[in-house]
């Protein structure tokens, strides 16, 4: 069974040393949803999902410490609420890469063959970027980008207090088998993913 999420991936950095991940997906097998993977300085890697469904499914693909189930809203001004976590961040205009990923059209950019093609260049040229690669329980996922963005700016707070200023995601994240660009980042993304088991996750 093959499962597409249609949407955006931001990360981020602080000086605290918590680095964050945001998924939103307005299109995806569980409806329109968004969930937030963090990972404090100590490793402590934590899932923020709004409903046990989808929390499920995400903690059988990545690598958690301890998942909670929390109302997470995302505006589209980027202005995150998601239980202990409150997030903004501001983007800026796209660099050559991210036009260079426009330039591809969205049905190629999708196809996880390409997908498959941009891994060795994606780790080379974004340490840490993977494109492809084997994920929890014998899943497989391609990520394939269609723009990205910078992110200038961010503030986060994690139980009323401040993360501090934004910062590469050094060192990388750790829930799966790749971590976001290190320069803060926003990317279009369509992430596809393969369940070796049968019936609905």
């Amino acid at each position: 069974m093959r499962l597409t999420f249609d949407g955006w991936i931001a990360g981020l950095g602080t000086a605290s040393g918590t680095r964050l991940v945001l998924g939103h997906w307005p299109r995806s097998p569980f409806g329109p949803v968004s969930d937030v993977m963090l990972e404090h300085p100590g490793g402590h890697r934590v899932l923020l999902a709004p409903d046990a469904e989808l929390a499920a499914f995400v903690a059988a693909t990545y690598a958690f410490d301890e998942v909670r189930i929390v109302p997470v809203t995302v505006e589209r001004s980027w202005t995150v609420a998601a239980g202990p976590l409150e997030l903004r961040f501001t983007v800026g205009r796209r660099g050559p890469l991210g036009w260079l990923l426009r330039a591809v059209p969205p049905g190629i950019a999708r196809n996880p063959n390409w997908v498959g093609l941009l891994d060795g260049p994606a780790r080379l040229a974004l340490r840490g970027v993977r494109t492809r690669g084997s994920a929890g329980n014998g899943r497989r996922e391609w990520y394939g980008a269609q723009d990205l963005h910078p992110i200038t700016a961010a503030a986060a707070s994690w139980d009323g207090r401040d993360l501090g200023a934004l910062t590469d995601v050094e060192p990388p994240v750790r829930f799966g088998f790749g971590s976001t660009p290190r320069s803060p980042s926003l990317a279009r993304i369509t992430t596809t993913v393969d369940v070796p088991d049968a019936g609905r996750p």
